[in-house]
């Protein structure tokens, strides 16, 4: 049942991936820095990737320690997506893209050293009250939540169509 699991979550976050890059790679480059909702485009991806990161984590402390953290500090800067306040900074197309490369491979690690004790753990964030399980269900929820969020923008804006993505994933 846990390689069940483990596939059928990789999967579903490698589907959403292909989504939510989808949306990087047609995002025309006069709206990456657009308006969506209160965030700008690519405010509103870095978001996406940034929790991605943290939830694919056990801990906020991790996070920081991470060697891609470390090699791009100054875009980091000082960790305003922890704060309660809206995202001032802006990101470049090739950070973004750079930055989902690193959350597809830290899930592919990450979901395959779990063992059952490891899903059914609480994650050290105490804004979630769930399983380790739960929370892989969570992140990959919120990721189409702004995949679907995106994809609309583009539609809406410029006719350009984000394909969806089912349960095996593929490049798009």
């Amino acid at each position: 049942m846990l390689d069940t699991f483990k596939t059928l979550i990789h999967d579903q976050y490698e589907a959403v991936f292909c989504m939510l890059g989808a949306c990087i790679d047609r995002c025309p480059d006069e709206s990456w820095d657009a308006p969506v909702a209160n965030l700008r485009f690519c405010q509103v991806v870095f978001h996406t990737l940034f929790f991605t990161d943290v939830y694919l984590g056990t801990a906020l402390a991790q996070l920081k320690e991470q060697d891609f953290h470390n090699q791009h500090a100054d875009t980091f800067a000082d960790y305003e997506e922890l704060e309660h306040k809206v995202q001032e900074a802006l990101y470049t197309r090739p950070f973004i893209v750079d930055y989902l490369a690193h959350c597809r491979e830290k899930m592919a690690r990450v979901v395959a050293a779990e063992t059952e004790a490891s899903l059914e753990t609480r994650p050290g964030f105490d804004w979630l009250k769930f399983s380790r399980a739960e929370v892989h269900v969570y992140n990959i929820r919120h990721i189409h939540h702004h995949a679907a969020q995106l994809s609309l923008r583009l539609r809406l804006d410029h006719a350009v169509e984000v394909p969806w993505i089912g349960s095996k994933w593929r490049d798009v």
